[in-house]
């Protein structure tokens, strides 16, 4: 635990503060104790570090299983530091992993503590907001906790020389309740809804636009066949008359 302060106010913060210049809106929305589900899009790798700084809380996050298994020097050393900067592994490999990681997200709820969780389950191919899984609805459902809806957004700087750096904006949303679906846990309905109405949020607070597929096939087809993610999109994407009351654009998902 103390390596995670000491990233967080020594290491990394400092810098990337001074550098990178995050600015928070809407701390307000983070309760100040108590267990909570942070749901944020997902741009680059660097969002769990920007995120958590704006915050005096800490936020433990469901990380792949892949930081955590390397071999050598190399391998325990990135496995200690992502242990100590407050990532639990999870393996992300199949269904039956996929339902380990969500009641590991459940314990840790349990315990109190602030939970970070990418609902898209990897990072946006191409910059827009892709399709949420339904694991942060379930944790919402089974512990009762509010889920607050965040986006990370980078806008490109000029600095002197000719470089060029991000301004990195970070904003919270209000906190959703989700109290009224209680009692309908594993309806895959109602987690569909309501992980529709938190991707809704994240749009509206990052301005992105949203894709009706998961982002994790569209990078498995970008891996296979070598096109573009606009080119695997539109392919999967069904027309536009028969995907309108699938987008969330409305708070009803």
């Amino acid at each position: 635990m103390l390596f995670y302060w000491f990233l967080k106010y020594v290491a990394i913060g400092p810098l990337a503060k001074l550098v990178f210049r995050p600015r928070a809106e809407g701390r307000e929305h983070v309760p100040a104790d108590g267990a909570a589900i942070l749901a944020s899009n997902h741009l680059a790798a660097s969002d769990w570090i920007f995120m958590p700084m704006c915050l005096r809380r800490r936020v433990t996050f469901l990380a792949k299983a892949e930081y955590f298994t390397g071999t050598g020097l190399k391998g325990r050393l990135r496995r200690a530091f992502f242990t100590g900067a407050g990532q639990v592994p999870i393996d992300r490999s199949s269904a039956t992993a996929a339902e380990g990681a969500i009641r590991t997200g459940i314990q840790m709820l349990e315990q109190g503590r602030m939970l970070g969780i990418y609902p898209e389950g990897t990072r946006s191919p191409d910059g827009r907001l892709y399709r949420g899984k339904t694991g942060v609805a379930r944790m919402a459902l089974e512990t009762g906790v509010p889920v607050i809806p965040l986006a990370v957004t980078y806008t490109p700087r000029r600095i002197p020389f000719g470089r060029k750096l991000v301004k990195v904006h970070v904003r919270f949303g209000e906190p959703l309740d989700f109290s009224r679906y209680e009692g309908l846990a594993g309806d895959r309905f109602v987690e569909r809804s309501i992980t529709d109405e938190i991707m809704y949020e994240i749009m509206t607070l990052s301005g992105q636009e949203y894709v009706d597929v998961y982002g994790a096939t569209v990078k498995k087809r970008m891996d296979a066949t070598g096109a573009s993610a606009s080119d695997v999109v539109s392919r999967l994407e069904p027309p536009v008359d028969e995907a309108g009351d699938r987008a969330p654009d409305t708070l009803a998902g």
